[in-house]
């Protein structure tokens, strides 16, 4: 005899926002391939271009682990989009500069970016589209701010120089 499949009482958000942030990732970098970047160089220069950032501050903000942040940097350097310089408030930092290419390559990428999230907004009825990303603004603002300890972490943590 085979048991039966329980029944969920409460929709899966799990497989909901996971499979959403998949495929909405997948769209993504399929958009800014056709620009020529990758959404993790686009998000690092668009973070230094709003103020003059270290690359661990860019890779803070950017959530991105220390070799990532470094290979990535080297990246945008390689392909003219960026470059590192010395700070113009503390000579020991050095501090990533967007380039006029740079520059370039946020305006795009912020068209590319935007309509992505235009083409997936318009696939909801116009009138579910501001209470969508509202309540999305409030959970991501609210109880889904902070990720909880545990001792089964989902994601490896970033490693820390001791």
């Amino acid at each position: 005899m085979t048991a039966s499949a329980p029944t969920r009482t409460v929709a899966d958000l799990s497989y909901l926002l996971s499979q959403a942030s998949h495929v909405l990732t997948t769209q993504m970098a399929a958009a800014f391939a056709e620009i020529g970047i990758s959404p993790r160089e686009y998000c690092v220069l668009f973070h230094a271009q709003e103020a003059e950032r270290t690359q661990i501050q860019l890779a803070k903000i950017s959530d991105l682990d220390k070799t990532t942040m470094v290979v990535t940097v080297d990246e945008l350097e390689k392909a003219g989009l960026a470059e590192r310089r010395p700070s113009s408030t503390d000579r020991r930092a050095r501090i990533i500069a967007v380039t006029e290419a740079g520059a370039r390559a946020v305006a795009e990428g912020m068209r590319v970016a935007d309509h992505v999230h235009r083409a997936v907004l318009a696939a909801l009825p116009e009138d579910q589209r501001e209470p969508f990303v509202g309540a999305l603004s409030l959970l991501v603002g609210g109880h889904l701010s902070a990720p909880v300890e545990s001792e089964h972490q989902v994601r490896r943590p970033r490693q820390r120089k001791i």
